[in-house]
């Protein structure tokens, strides 16, 4: 049988010891050491250690076997060790977030059967690679769950349909409203810590940072995140909330839709989340998603019961964001109202348009003063060339349509916006055959009016589409 070696930074660590292939024997033989480093390698004498799962900045986390149960149940232990130099105030932080974990597991793991179940938290000491000095690791063993999490499945398979991604919103929503009631808010939700195991149920893993919230205690997070999933108010080291578990869930449903980092998906220009282009949604989904992704705690959604509420008007196959299958205007009521507790519900969502991608208003503005713009000066070089207005207009419609749908699919970005019309009109300045006789200042004017007509009717249209779907 083989048997994997704990100790950290162990050069051999795999051992293989033929006795122990005799079950009988497994089940007696008081202790094995590692042939390398002489770790002893049955933990707690009971659970013995097969291969590594995975190793991260506080330790590791092991495949086992506890040799006191009938069928040798496989489990996982993970080991506290941290690397890195931390000072002693860092130490102790990163302790006693694996102490959290394991209470957190023991007080909730046996009463969800989608949260893992917890066996055992023990420490243990061995002498070290020095004469006389001694090292001390902790454990804790908790369920093994067989499968996959979302992140290798996202790997494998592609983005995730609507129906898969409603499928985790309401199982994980459960998970999420079962553990905020106890008063505990699990602050590192990402695709990875979401396990579905060979059966299809999904688990909520690693509770290694979560934080249990009392009416008298600092709620302040401890500045323990996964960068780009976490909420501005836990990145900031401030108060966190119910609803800064949802942000995350969130932004993990919104890389599982399109595919993406979700460092790749926020603005920080606009600040804000730019994913619908990536991906074919229903609006009444976007809504529920966009409303999850507000800045402001007090803006999102308040509770995971809340966001089930809305859910249950989501069918198994829902339109896609260019479909007319959904009304809006009841849309917009169910989700901006999810329960029946006029003191429990957030503000509502700003609107987003299912006809139009993700665009903040200034971003439309501006695009719409560029596309005004630079269709004047198409059009008076193209009168200049042709002499025929209708032709010259035809045309250039035809080329402000294409550039249109380019900032639409988002092929022309920020400094485009600025590039083209400057070089445009450079054109323009320098031959003067393409003024059609009216000067540059003239060029300038009405290229100009036709940049305000452009962000009026853009506005026009804006506030029409506001009230439509309000």
């Amino acid at each position: 049988m083989e048997v994997y070696c704990t100790r950290p930074h162990c050069p051999r660590p795999q051992n293989y010891f033929p006795d122990l292939d005799n079950t009988a024997t497994l089940r007696t033989v008081q202790q094995k050491f590692c042939s390398t480093c002489g770790m002893p390698l049955i933990l707690a004498g009971r659970y013995i250690p097969t291969k590594q799962l995975g190793r991260g900045g506080f330790g590791a986390a092991f495949l086992a076997r506890d040799r006191y149960t009938p069928v040798m149940r496989e489990c996982v232990v993970k080991q506290f060790f941290p690397a890195g130099n931390l000072t002693p105030a860092q130490l102790k932080i990163a302790l006693d977030l694996f102490e959290r974990e394991a209470t957190v597991l023991e007080e909730i793991g046996n009463q969800n059967d989608q949260i893992p179940d917890l066996f055992a938290y023990f420490p243990v000491i061995v002498e070290g690679s020095s004469p006389g000095q001694q090292e001390q690791f902790f454990y804790l063993v908790q369920e093994y769950i067989d499968g996959l999490n979302l992140e290798e499945e996202l790997a494998q398979k592609g983005s995730f349909s609507e129906p898969e991604i409603v499928e985790v919103l309401r199982e994980i929503l459960k998970v999420l409203d079962f553990v905020h009631h106890k008063d505990i808010i699990h602050r590192d939700i990402k695709p990875s810590n979401i396990m579905r195991d060979k059966n299809g149920r999904l688990f909520l893993l690693d509770f290694g940072a979560v934080k249990q919230v009392t009416k008298s205690a600092n709620t302040a997070s401890t500045g323990i995140y996964s960068q780009g999933f976490a909420p501005p108010e836990q990145i900031s080291g401030g108060q966190v909330f119910p609803s800064s578990d949802l942000y995350a869930l969130a932004v993990t449903i919104i890389t599982l839709l399109t595919n993406k980092d979700a460092t790749q998906l926020f603005d920080g220009f606009s600040n804000q989340w730019q994913w619908q282009n990536h991906t074919n949604v229903s609006p009444y989904l976007a809504k529920i998603l966009n409303k999850m992704l507000q800045n402001a705690a007090n803006k999102r959604f308040q509770s995971a019961s809340q966001i089930l509420e809305a859910l249950k008007n989501v069918g198994n196959s829902q339109p896609s964001s260019k479909q007319a299958a959904i009304n809006p205007q009841t849309t917009a009521t169910q989700i901006n109202n999810p329960v029946n507790n006029p003191g429990n519900n957030p503000p509502s969502v700003p609107k987003q348009r299912a006809s139009v991608q993700q665009f903040s208003t200034i971003e439309m503005l501006v695009g719409a003063g560029f596309s005004g713009f630079q269709g004047g000066l198409i059009a008076i070089a193209l009168i200049s060339l042709v002499k025929s207005p209708i032709v010259a207009l035809l045309i250039s419609g035809a080329i402000l349509t294409i550039l249109i749908y380019a900032q639409t699919r988002r092929w022309l970005e920020r400094f485009d916006l600025l590039i083209i019309p400057t070089i445009t009109f450079a054109i323009i300045y320098f031959v003067p055959l393409l003024q059609a006789n009216l000067g540059i200042q003239t060029v300038i004017i009405l290229s100009g009016a036709a940049g305000l007509v452009a962000i009026a009717l853009t506005s026009l249209f804006w506030v029409i589409g506001d009230f439509l779907i309000s």
